[in-house]
């Protein structure tokens, strides 16, 4: 006898589809083009950059000309060159930073979920305590005791995005569990690791697309704001958020130099929240429909 899987009302709109709508949506395909155009930018801006973006090349604060075509920074260096390489460290930081907050964070939702009882309770307190944790704080404290490093930079920024994640993925995924085709999965004896992967996840993609996008955005932000306090990035390496904490002090002499870093830190994140918010439109709009 062949088991076939129940069909839902929820089946007749795959998450295929709702991606489909969520992509193709106006708010949500300006926020992805605008989100890739910076990826782009600060991934190959590095290899057009006229000087080295720690050579020293003229006074400090020196106005555009003689080869610097936006001027120089409070030390002498060359603003563009400082401009185009200081996004790559913040971008791979930040997916990266994102990608590990997002699958931790979707781990323990899921789990807390499915398993429900005292394993759900458990985790869910965990999620508390680390909840009470600013991350800029914590990252401060870590920082400020073991030194600065890049990869405890992208480590310490996951831990502060998985709490949330944690909490928004088990508010998706305790509906799905009661749902027809989980239950008969977990009937004729399914492993949990098939059931999370195959038959819940599917139907948490589209608050996980919306997440991903805030995520990564708070990356974003988070990484530039521990930079320009003096705890990401270390100098004389280039970033975007370092570049405004150097050139503060002589806004008013060369804007320059703290004006074009903050606009790419701003487009970055505007873009991410436009995708994210687009997408939880579409989405609402959608359930709207199905209810």
């Amino acid at each position: 006898m062949i088991r076939t899987r129940p069909k839902e009302q929820g089946d007749q709109a795959p998450p295929r589809n709702l991606t489909h709508r969520v992509l193709t949506a106006r708010q949500t395909r300006l926020g992805l083009i605008m989100m890739l155009v910076m990826i782009l930018f600060a991934l190959v801006g590095p290899f057009f950059a006229p000087h080295s973006p720690t050579a020293v090349l003229a006074k400090p604060y020196a106005d555009p000309g003689d080869g610097l075509v936006l001027g120089a920074d409070s030390l002498g260096r060359d603003i563009l060159s400082r401009i185009l390489s200081g996004g790559a460290n913040l971008t791979w930081m930040a997916f990266a930073a994102t990608a590990i907050g997002v699958a931790l964070g979707t781990t323990i939702g899921l789990v807390a979920a499915f398993k429900g009882g005292f394993v759900e309770a458990l985790l869910m307190r965990l999620v508390d305590v680390m909840l009470t944790f600013p991350t800029i704080i914590m990252a401060i404290l870590f920082i400020s005791m073991v030194g600065p490093s890049r990869v405890i930079l992208v480590v310490l920024v996951a831990i502060g995005l998985t709490p949330g994640m944690a909490r928004v993925m088990r508010g998706a995924a305790r509906p799905v569990m009661r749902r027809e085709h989980v239950m008969w999965a977990r009937t004729i004896g399914l492993s949990s690791r098939h059931i999370l992967m195959r038959e819940v996840l599917p139907s948490v993609t589209s608050p996980l697309m919306v997440e991903i996008g805030l995520r990564l955005m708070w990356s974003v932000v988070g990484l530039a704001s521990l930079s320009f306090l003096g705890f990401g990035v270390q100098p004389p390496a280039s970033d975007w958020g370092l570049m405004v904490s150097e050139n503060k002090d002589g806004l008013a002499i060369q804007p320059l130099a703290v004006v074009i870093p903050a606009i790419c830190v701003a487009l970055f994140t505007i873009g991410g929240n436009l995708f994210a918010e687009g997408a939880a439109r579409v989405i609402g709009r959608t359930e709207g429909t199905r209810s």
